[in-house]
């Protein structure tokens, strides 16, 4: 076929997958498969073979990137359950202090949202930003907005959580160049995003704090896990958890997957102790360790029984399947447009595009976001459609962790009505339609063109 007839068979395989997300309303993993099979039949791979190349697209995928959101999840699910979240977010606000208190939420989402959720995170915290609220008197936003930047941060630049993992899985990035260029890029736009914006739109939206039942039930829900934890504390009169120990279990699985990153640079391939470092810094090792030392530390320690901790590694589960099955649909039409030669065309069209591939990745992630609102969805989209182009640019693997970071970025910007992301924070916050695009919109916004710019400048220099 010609390179235009691979375009457009490219072009109608998203717009189907579009229509049936936005329209049909069709399951997105269902939408994935059904939009690959399309574009197979009509780009020519033989009836025979589609199978095998679906096969074949799921588990290169899968085989990566279930492990490490399985022992991400069961990681965050421990940090919740024995109140390490509250530990970091109570400690950061007062070592900060009430006027610098919009940092301390700041980075308390940052943080906490490494392992946990986005809505698991903003469930958890936002008691803490009502109460600083009705203390001080200032606007919602005041103490939201950067609580609700930090871990939108988090949740779409930094790994192990689900969007950029899936992303470097299909494009083959190093996770460790993904975890340094998602801190470089989401500190600032954390900072710009949640401090700067956060208290100008504060000044311009005052909002008080919500009685309503979502309130009622977040703080129930709050009410419920601290008693949990007290329970469980008085069973066996431990210590409340330290804030160093928490922040260490975090900090483990981020330093031994950067260390890799770091040692492979710098020590001669033949090394002995190069080969241990890879071995324990590789993410399933990094992760698996520290899945370990939460099950002990903050959960055998904290007086929680065998079986309870097996109870929460299993409860952990429950929501990340989805997630897996989208990004390995993700990896299925990816691995469909290499066979049809598609990839390829991309490919030659970028190339003579002139613009740089890391943001031709930020524009086509951002024109997904903008259509049909999930940013996971987004990310594993726009991945697949650049994954081809990236594995026949010989890129460094520098590069190809910016151009991962490059659409997270994209998949950030413009959340609007068709991201539940949008609505949650809206409730929480009790704001109207109209303040929502004000306030969180133009927040998601600030934070996927910093984040961008960042990533952009960086990439001049890999």
């Amino acid at each position: 076929m010609s390179t235009f007839s691979l375009i457009f068979i490219a072009v109608l395989g998203v717009a189907l997958l579009l229509f049936l997300v936005i329209v049909a309303r069709i399951q997105a993993f269902i939408a994935l498969l059904m939009s690959s099979l399309f574009v197979a039949v009509i780009g020519g791979i033989p009836p025979g073979d589609i199978a095998n190349v679906i096969r074949e697209g799921m588990g290169n995928t899968l085989g990566y990137i279930a492990i490490i959101i399985g022992l991400g999840a069961m990681f965050g699910e421990l940090l919740q359950a024995s109140g390490g979240a509250e530990t970091i977010s109570n400690t950061l606000v007062k070592r900060f202090g009430d006027e610098r208190a919009p940092w301390a939420l700041g980075f308390t989402g940052l943080i906490i949202a490494i392992p946990v959720f986005f809505d698991v995170a903003l469930i958890l915290l936002i008691p803490l930003v009502y109460s600083l609220a009705r203390r001080s008197g200032r606007s919602l936003l005041f103490y939201g907005i950067p609580l609700t930047a930090g871990i939108a941060v988090a949740h779409s630049f930094i790994p192990p959580t689900p969007g950029p993992v899936a992303v470097a899985g299909l494009l083959g990035a190093d996770l460790g160049w993904v975890i340094l260029f998602g801190l470089i890029a989401g500190i600032p736009a954390m900072i710009v995003g949640g401090i700067f914006f956060g208290r100008y739109i504060a000044d311009k939206i005052h909002l008080d704090v919500p009685l309503t039942a979502t309130d009622a039930s977040s703080e129930a829900v709050q009410q419920e896990e601290a008693a949990e934890v007290a329970e469980s504390r008085a069973r066996t009169a431990k210590e409340p958890l330290s804030f160093g120990l928490v922040l260490a279990i975090i900090a483990v699985p981020l330093v031994l997957i950067l260390l890799n990153t770091v040692s492979a640079v710098l020590l001669p391939e033949d090394s002995l102790l190069l080969g241990w470092i890879a071995f324990i810094g590789h993410p399933f090792v990094a992760l698996t360790i520290a899945a370990l030392l939460s099950f002990y530390f903050l959960g055998i320690r904290q007086g929680f029984t065998q079986r309870e901790v097996l109870q929460f590694a299993t409860k952990s589960l429950e929501p990340v399947g989805l997630i897996i099955l989208v990004t390995g649909a993700g990896g299925v039409f990816g691995r469909v447009l290499v066979e049809t030669g598609i990839g390829e065309a991309l490919a030659d069209l970028m190339a003579a595009s002139n613009l740089p591939i890391i943001v031709l990745a930020f524009l086509i992630a951002t024109l997904v976001r903008v259509s049909q609102g999930s940013a996971t969805v987004s990310m594993v989209t726009a991945a697949g459609l650049i994954a081809p182009a990236v594995q026949l640019g010989n890129y460094s693997p520098p590069l190809v962790g910016a151009i991962t970071i490059s659409i997270a970025c994209g998949a950030t910007v413009l959340s609007h009505v068709n991201d539940s992301g949008f609505w949650l924070v809206g409730r929480f916050f009790d704001m109207t339609e109209a303040q929502t695009l004000r306030s969180w919109t133009v927040l998601e916004t600030i934070l996927g063109v910093v984040g961008f710019l960042v990533v952009l400048v960086l990439s001049f220099f890999l």
